[in-house]
């Protein structure tokens, strides 16, 4: 490979390189849902299941979070997941909302 075709050859992997980080950082994790968004407040969504306001919701138990949640696609020890009722976003493991279903098994 004479000079010419080497500094052509490491631009090209140079430029590979590059697309290649755009792409990853493209793919960044989702964001968290908004406790204030639409959906969440209307399910009253909640990222730390302390908070739940108890009169609103008197059937809350400090048991239930959202990664013992049966719409949780995540492990149980993760700190957050995908939920069903929220595509794209990620709720807290530690969280809760009124549709809270026991994971079977």
């Amino acid at each position: 490979m004479n000079g010419s075709n080497r500094r052509v050859f490491m631009m090209q992997v140079a430029a590979a390189s590059g697309t290649a980080l755009l792409a990853a950082n493209a793919q960044a994790q989702p964001a968290m849902v908004n406790e204030k968004d639409a959906q969440a407040a209307a399910l009253g969504y909640v990222a730390d299941s302390t908070k739940v306001d108890a009169k609103k919701f008197p059937k809350h138990a400090a048991t239930q979070l959202c990664n013992n949640c049966q719409l949780y696609a995540a492990k149980a020890t993760d700190p957050a997941g995908p939920c069903a009722l929220f595509p794209g976003k990620l709720v807290a493991g530690k969280g809760w909302c009124s549709a809270w279903v026991k994971k079977a098994g």
